[in-house]
């Protein structure tokens, strides 16, 4: 989907493209004055970005023009055998719609929310990340950690004790932020770069079909991508191993192609 502010919508189309994807950018306008687009796709992605500058909170004015306009198209296309992503931007799109987790069931009630960063600061660096083996969420089959970046001002996951019990329960926090020994950030920065609740950096709903996620891997799917290729590069060459083309982002997307194969 593109949108006003959205800024990476290209990356993510392009993601798609080379995991084998036929991808198209549509822009919200379209969505909204033609109603049966998303009855023709399969994988509905929320893009990074400032949607509509975020002068009104972090999502929530794209948010708000969905819930007015989309929301039996967005029901109607969750309730089918499909995908959702939402990246940065597009996860605090998704909470403030209620797309995740929709504890009990999509409601359009928003349960948790994305904060302003500890720091009180833009966070822009990379990080690593674990995957919850006990998840069933479909991006991130296969995957047992991430090394991708981050870029936002207002990532810091909230939600009230119960919720979060829920969420824990339903094994439905699909990547933590750790250090890069693998073990837990425990709220530490820079490991836990926004000071997210039990250093959650993605949730996903209940089915695994749907997934918000703060860090960007679109921004992280070719080897030269990396903030350390150059020393892996060298530790490569030393050990006479070849250079890998792609890095941990793409296996997001692969996942997402392989789910319909």
């Amino acid at each position: 989907m593109a949108g006003y502010g959205i800024n990476c919508e290209e990356e993510t189309a392009f993601s798609f493209r080379i995991s084998g994807a036929d991808p198209k950018i549509v822009h919200i306008n379209d969505l909204i004055t033609c109603r049966g687009i998303l009855d023709s796709f399969q994988v509905f992605v929320f893009p990074g970005g400032f949607s509509y500058g975020d002068d009104t909170g972090s999502g929530r004015a794209l948010a708000n023009r969905i819930k007015n306009n989309l929301m039996d198209e967005i029901k109607r296309f969750i309730d089918r055998d499909t995908l959702m992503l939402g990246i940065c931007n597009g996860f605090q799109v998704m909470v403030n719609i209620g797309l995740i987790p929709a504890i009990g069931g999509f409601s359009g009630r928003e349960e948790v929310s994305l904060e302003n960063n500890r720091t009180s600061r833009y966070e822009c660096r990379w990080v690593d990340l674990a995957v919850n083996r006990n998840s069933c969420c479909v991006f991130t089959r296969g995957i047992e950690t991430l090394h991708v970046p981050v870029a936002h001002g207002e990532g810091n996951f909230y939600a009230p004790p119960a919720v979060l019990d829920s969420i824990l329960a339903g094994d439905l926090v699909a990547l933590s932020y750790v250090k890069p020994d693998g073990t837990p950030a425990g709220g530490e920065f820079p490991y836990n770069p926004n000071g997210s609740a039990l250093d959650i950096a993605s949730i996903c709903g209940g089915n695994g079909r749907i997934m918000g996620m703060m860090p960007h891997p679109e921004r992280g799917i070719f080897f030269n991508q990396r903030d350390d290729w150059t020393f892996l590069r060298d530790k490569h060459a030393r050990n006479g191993s070849p250079v890998p083309e792609f890095s941990d982002g793409i296996a997001i997307f692969k996942n997402a192609v392989d789910y319909f194969k």
